[in-house]
This record gives C-alpha cells, structure tokens and sequence, in this order.
C-alpha cells in the first residue's frame, strides 16, 4: 500500500471509532459536558501512557520545534471536543456528527496556513461536494434546533479541522504518533479536571460504561486519525473523514431504530461519490 492509501485506510477507522464514541456519549445521558470530556481524554492518555512505555519512548518532545504544535494541537482539539460534546447533549446524533465533519473542510484551509499545503481545484471541489452532501444529511432536523447549539456543533468541526491541521505539521516533524496523543490527552484531561471537580454528578453503572467505552473509542480513534494525517498531507485525504457520517446513520439505525429519509440518503451518495472522485483523479495524476 502506498502512503496515501494507509492515510485513508487509518482515517477511515477513525471515522468509525469516533461515530462510535458519539454513540456511546449520547447513550450516557444527562451529565455535564465536562464531565464528559474527561472521561474521553483521561482514558486516551491512559492508553497512550501505556502504548509509550511498551515502546520505551520518552515522554517529551522527540522532534525539534514540536512543542508549539503540540500545544496548538492541544487547545483546537480540546476546544473542538468540548463543542462536540455540548452539540451532542443537544442535538439529535446525526446532526452533531455532521457538523462536526466540516472538519475535513476546515482542515483543509489550515493546512494551508499551517503546513503550505496547497490544494488543487479539484480537491477543492471533492470537499465543497461532500459539504453539499453534509447539508442533505442534516436537512430534516437542522431547522428545528437551536442556532446557538447548531453554531457551536459547527465550531467543533472549525477546532477540529485545525488540530488535525497541526497533527499533519507535527508528522512531518517526525514526532512520535503516542507522544501526540499522549500530550493532548493528558493536558486536556488536566485542564477540564477543576470544572469537573466542582460540578461532578454522580452515574449509575451504564453511565460508566458508556463513558468509559466513549473514552476507549476515542483512544483507537486519536491514534488511528494521528497515524493517517502522518502518512498523507490533509487535502488528499481529509474527504474521507466524511465516512463518519455513515457510521453514525447506521448507528442511529441499529441503535435508535431511527431510519433515513430520502434526503439523507441522497447526501451519503453524494459524499461516498465526491470521496471515489477525490481518490481517482489524485491517483491519475500522481501516474501522470
């Protein structure tokens, strides 16, 4: 496989792992956001702590001038999940998870401006399809929400498109993918612990569960997304980060017995086809 095909592959698992975390904080219920948060973070730095010592890696910075971008990568990542998980608690599943997937958009932007990654006009166009397809998915219920929520749920995807813009430069730095992880989940766990202290709720056993199984998902997913920005720069691939929204509509399936309408089908046609275009039109022109 080529590097370009290993980013898409990893991103792809990550998409499911984090549709997958979305299910598993919406199913734990009416609890502070924040609280929320740390049980995410918390477990992935665990699982990133372990990962660094079975490796024997150091915990500091391997590659020169990394810092900064880590600690960039920390706040837009933070903030990004902390407006996920508020749109979450009040929007319907498959509305949070899809404005959170601007984030490919939005990465690419960063990139940009990060990295001086600049995409071609057909990237361009394959994002702002998929975008279209996005609105489809979210046509049914997105005009009955609240802008406020609506807004922040779009924030996230903004955030996150630009941690995933600074985990891009932080692979081509070479720093260690676990340390990646490590760092934001640690700091970020740190960082929300105060607020959860004064404000904790207690939870019943399936409320740890999903909290726990939420932060587990979200490990493999931190992991799994670090690994495939690190293999390929984010205009070709970042398109395939739109995977998420089937995921999470096949969830909503399984789970809510909550099934699609016309519209929502016709947007994941849409992405899934801007997705195929995205990968034969860069695979042609990298054998021309």
């Amino acid at each position: 496989m080529s590097n370009r095909q290993k980013g898409i592959l990893f991103l792809i698992v990550s998409a499911f792992f984090f549709a997958a975390m979305n299910l598993f904080v919406k199913l734990s219920g009416d609890l502070p956001t924040f609280q929320k948060v740390f049980f995410r973070n918390a477990i992935a730095a665990i699982f990133a702590f372990i990962v660094l010592v079975k490796n024997k890696a150091p915990f500091r910075p391997s590659a020169e001038g990394s810092l900064k971008y880590l600690i960039l990568r920390t706040v837009c990542g933070l903030l990004g999940v902390i407006c996920n998980y508020y749109a979450l608690d009040r929007l319907v599943l498959s509305d949070a998870s899809i404005l959170n997937k601007m984030s490919p958009f939005f990465t690419i932007i960063f990139s940009f401006i990060v990295v001086k990654e600049r995409p071609k006009l057909f990237q361009w166009l394959t994002v702002a399809g998929a975008f279209v397809g996005a609105l489809f998915v979210i046509k049914p219920s997105f005009a009955n929400t609240s802008l406020f929520p609506a807004l922040v749920g779009f924030m996230s995807g903004a955030f996150a498109g630009a941690a995933y813009a600074f985990v891009r430069k932080l692979g081509q730095l070479k720093e260690n993918k676990a340390y990646i992880v490590f760092f934001f989940s640690f700091c970020s766990t740190l960082a929300v612990t105060p607020v959860v202290i004064i404000g904790y709720v207690q939870m019943n056993l399936m409320q740890w569960i999903c909290l726990l199984s939420a932060g587990l998902c979200a490990a493999l997913a931190q992991f799994a997304v670090t690994t495939a920005y690190s293999y390929a720069p984010a205009k070709e691939i970042s398109v395939y980060d739109f995977s998420q929204i089937i995921f999470a509509a096949l969830f909503s399936i399984l789970v809510f017995s909550e099934l699609p309408d016309v519209y929502s089908f016709i947007g994941y046609g849409i992405i899934i086809m801007m997705a195929i275009v995205n990968y034969l039109i860069t695979r042609r022109t990298e054998a021309k």
